[in-house]
């Protein structure tokens, strides 16, 4: 072979050995992006060809498909949208999906392995496919009355109410919420008109409250340094200072109770019955960062999460020197949780010391209504010991008795603590946390609310004056409803 052709022939080979890199890299590598990528029409008209399973919670249809008749045969549906928008989230043409409909999304749009054979089935008997239904564990009379309390004065805020023994998610609100319905449109420039609205809408609409933000978590947060301090040697009748204020290490700054005044009491039991910051302050101090970091860590901060959304990991921040150690003991400075967390707290003291992994899902069904999959209880940790849950029990019944507030509920023991949050964000209007169990000697529910600046009271409000009675009259609902 001359050597032009010998040049030729090489030349040959390396196209053709290019254009076999690009068509592998496309069909192997670049596969799964371009099957799923927005402007794959043939994915997205094939999606919604068939009718995407149910999400539903205590009977109620919270998320359903109904026939359209245009080229994408099936458009979603959010029977009572801002309501349970938070767990449902949204499945659209145009966003793709959030909440149980992503994490779930394999079960509801019916190519998960579990549903092998009922596709297979409906190959051969000619059946339209389907997806499979998700059963949620939300107790709807929950969930309504933690919304309406939110929502009635416009309160921002959020509450999780959880069953203590087996981590079921009982209720998950968010307020302000927004319709996810708008967003489930074929109409591109429908949805993309509303999406731009909620994103600009006060509020933060959109946002996960429950989940996603974090927030300070106020004296709350008390309750992690007592359970530090019992697994230290503490006792509830130990001696702790009722100074009205302390100065914080190496630094010349007061650290005051709230009002400055001298604590009632000057036990472990007592202060956490008042709330006495000073004393919570140089507890923390004294047991140190550490033991503070892995008391915490029992209770589920710094953990990864999914419920099966994934949760914002919760975090005491650096705690690098003894004044933010101090200010860390109460609940400021830079530690930070989720409303979750803060009901997981609850929880675990309620479980005899036991935290259970947080669950949404109750079970999987196929679309013949066979159940796939059903909810295992999981404990994460034993956050501490049965003794110590206990003692922290006994002090939080004596901290609902000085809680102030509407909807104490006659013949039930709450168990309780409340929080009032300083934060940046908002001069002089704090954040309110209520989080509590009830009944006390049989816990069957354990909730955290959480109002953001202050709610109608501004300034002046309190976690027991805006949030506690969210808290009781959503425990209230779950009672009466066999919660």
């Amino acid at each position: 072979m001359n050597k032009p052709l010998r040049r030729v022939a090489l030349a040959m080979m390396a196209m053709v050995l290019l254009l076999m890199a690009n068509v592998t890299y496309v069909q192997v590598i670049q596969a799964d992006d371009l099957r799923n990528g927005p402007g794959n029409g043939r994915t997205q008209r094939a999606e919604y060809a068939k009718q995407r399973g149910q999400i539903i919670a205590g009977g109620q249809s919270l998320a359903n498909s109904v026939e359209t008749g245009d080229e994408l045969k099936f458009q979603r549906t959010y029977p009572n949208g801002p309501l349970y928008a938070p767990v449902t989230g949204f499945d659209s043409p145009t966003y793709g999906a959030n909440g149980i409909e992503r994490a779930m999304d394999t079960i509801l749009n019916g190519s998960d392995d579990s549903l092998a054979f009922n596709r297979l089935s409906d190959m051969i008997t000619g059946r339209a496919p389907a997806g499979g239904d998700v059963e949620l564990t939300i107790n709807p009379a929950m969930q309504k009355v933690a919304y309406d309390e939110l929502t009635a004065k416009g309160f921002q805020g959020s509450v999780v109410a959880l069953n203590p023994k087996t981590g079921e998610i009982l209720s998950m609100v968010n307020s302000p919420s927004y319709d996810p319905n708008p967003l489930a449109s074929h109409d591109n420039n429908a949805a993309a008109e509303s999406w731009q609205q909620m994103e600009n809408a006060e509020g933060s609409p959109m946002s996960n409250r429950s989940v996603s933000e974090i927030y300070p978590p106020g004296s709350t947060f008390k309750l992690i340094t007592t359970a530090a301090a019992l697994d230290s040697g503490y006792q509830p009748n130990s001696q702790v200072t009722d100074a009205a204020s302390i100065t914080l290490p190496n630094t010349s700054t007061p650290l005051p109770n709230y009002g400055g005044k001298t604590c009632k009491g000057s036990t472990l039991t007592e202060a956490l019955a008042h709330s006495c910051n000073t004393a919570f302050a140089e507890i923390a101090g004294k047991v140190g960062a550490d033991k503070m970091r892995e008391t915490a860590a029992k209770f589920g901060f710094s953990t990864d999460l999914q419920i099966p959304m994934t949760v914002a990991k919760s975090d005491l921040g650096p705690m690098s020197d003894q004044a933010s150690l101090y200010q860390s003991g109460i609940g400021q400075r830079d530690v930070r949780v989720t409303p979750m967390q803060n009901a997981m707290m609850a929880a675990a003291i309620a479980n005899d010391g036991k935290l259970m992994k947080p669950q949404l899902v109750k079970s999987t069904r196929a679309p013949d209504m066979e159940v796939i999959d059903e909810l295992k209880p999981e404990e994460m940790s034993q956050a501490v010991s049965a003794n110590a849950a206990n003692q922290i029990s006994e002090m939080m019944l004596k901290s609902e008795q000085n809680t102030k507030g509407s909807g104490k509920i006659s013949g039930i023991d709450i168990a309780s603590k409340t929080g009032t949050a300083q934060h940046g964000d908002a001069a002089d209007k704090p954040h309110g946390w209520y989080v509590a169990f009830a009944p006390a000697e049989d816990p069957k529910i354990a909730v955290a609310v959480i109002v953001e600046n202050g709610g109608d009271e501004g300034a002046e409000a309190t976690g027991g004056s805006i949030s506690a009675p969210i808290g009781r009259e959503v425990i209230r609902a779950g009672l009466q409803g066999g919660g």
